[in-house]
């Protein structure tokens, strides 16, 4: 009971956080919200129910998808129609929701090819939705009737229809309107993973041969994981095309689809919530740090091969495991091995940014005509000094890092050591 209790208030305090969050950035004297912010904020929300969709298949089911961008595009495209439609007079359907015609469309389209797809699994699954996110990029940009070409298609999210009489002339209407849908799509997420439907997932994911002989049907399993996987991508798409006002082939292209695979591995698919956070993260680097650096999909690549080889639960799954040594009340003893831990860490990232932008600059730096500035200094691409640094930063922090690695490893063996031996010392009392 405590703990549904605890799980209630942080569902609670989140979305109360999302819903002052855009008046942190609000400017009084002017009485306008941060464009910028509004749109990060946005774009968080999309991706949030995006990567959440995908982790019903990889997380939940342990389908490997290539093609899930497929029906957040489609979701997209529809939803231009439909809004377009909607101001011509000809569908009277408030804006709230038109989300879910775009979740619709999402799921007819993962219902077509989920029955192909879902015959087979693994490998074969793979190797099938790479094909159709292939295709589907391919129609978009042939078939300009529906799709728009390169160009695209463009609509007016103001249809003079709203429940709450609202226009969504202000981005910040707009940004409640996702989050309101963006809680929506969690909440039904995360129920179904209570379902039998959730429950066989896992268990086909887990051990594919034993949910046979119990007598269920995993491909059944799966075209349903799949086809409701499309659903909620389909919401989140609709929300990108209400945002913007214009869908292109990009929405549904390879790009997006390794996104998704980004947000959720990094984040944790071993955890219902995992996936937020990737989302939260990836949304992050692709907003606020390509603004200050050109390489900045050095960085996404580098923290997805990092995560894959250290830390393949992801960080909600490094967060979770942490959870035995704070029932036991020991947290306290890995503050120190932590820091320990985290300034080598700090000197290692800092020495490979350097590098990193030392190069940029010296390349497509120069050809932009741009120049490094740290600290309002400006930096001399061509001196020694800054390469000197950085090498010695990078490299001395590595071998500072492994030293104190193997130091905290020690400390939480014996950590997790004390843990087992008290557990077992409590179940020969028991018995």
């Amino acid at each position: 009971m405590n703990g549904a209790f605890g799980k209630s208030w942080l569902w609670i305090a989140a979305v109360a956080f999302a819903l002052l969050l855009p008046w942190c950035f609000y400017d009084f004297h002017t009485a306008r919200h941060s464009g910028f912010m509004l749109s990060m904020l946005s774009q968080m929300g999309m991706m949030i129910i995006l990567a959440l969709s995908y982790n019903m298949l990889l997380g939940q089911a342990g389908l490997f998808s290539l093609c899930h961008a497929t029906f957040f595009g489609i979701g997209g495209y529809a939803t231009v129609h439909f809004l377009n439609a909607a101001g011509d007079g000809d569908l009277p359907l408030p804006m709230e929701i038109i989300p879910l015609l775009g979740g619709f469309s999402g799921l007819g389209l993962a219902i077509i090819f989920g029955y192909m797809a879902t015959k087979q699994r693994a490998t074969a699954f793979a190797m099938i939705t790479l094909g159709i996110g292939e295709l589907m990029a391919t129609a978009a940009l042939m078939f300009h009737h529906f799709f728009g070409g390169e160009g695209g298609v463009s609509t007016n999210r103001m249809i003079d229809h709203s429940l709450f009489g609202l226009t969504y002339a202000s981005g910040v209407q707009v940004y409640y309107l996702i989050l309101a849908w963006t809680l929506i799509a969690t909440l039904a997420m995360f129920f179904l993973t209570k379902t039998p439907l959730g429950r066989m997932a896992n268990a086909t994911r887990d051990n594919f041969e034993r949910a046979q002989f119990m007598g269920y049907d995993p491909r059944v399993v799966r075209f349903l994981q799949f086809s409701l996987s499309g659903l909620f991508a389909g919401i989140g798409g609709a929300l990108y095309a209400i945002t913007y006002e214009i869908v292109t082939f990009d929405a549904l292209a390879g790009p997006l689809s390794a996104n998704a695979l980004l947000m959720a591995y990094i984040g944790g698919t071993t955890v219902f919530g995992g996936p937020v956070l990737g989302a939260v993260l990836i949304t992050l680097l692709q907003s606020g740090v390509s603004l200050m650096s050109n390489s900045w999909l050095v960085y996404v690549g580098v923290l997805f091969i990092s995560m894959v080889i250290f830390a393949p639960s992801g960080i909600a799954g490094l967060i979770m495991g942490h959870k035995p040594i704070l029932r036991a009340g020991k947290l306290g003893q890995l503050v120190v091995p932590y820091i320990r831990v985290l300034v080598p860490g700090l000197l290692l990232v800092l020495g490979f940014v350097g590098l990193v932008e030392l190069t940029s600059f010296l390349t497509i730096g120069a050809a932009q005509g741009k120049t490094l500035v740290l600290g309002g200094n400006k930096i001399d691409v061509h001196a020694t000094m800054p390469w000197l640094v950085s090498a010695i930063a990078l490299f001395g922090g590595g071998a500072w890092l492994r030293i104190e690695a193997r130091h905290f490893r020690r400390v939480w063996d014996g950590l997790m050591a004390d843990l087992k031996s008290a557990d077992g010392k409590a179940e020969r009392v028991l018995a």
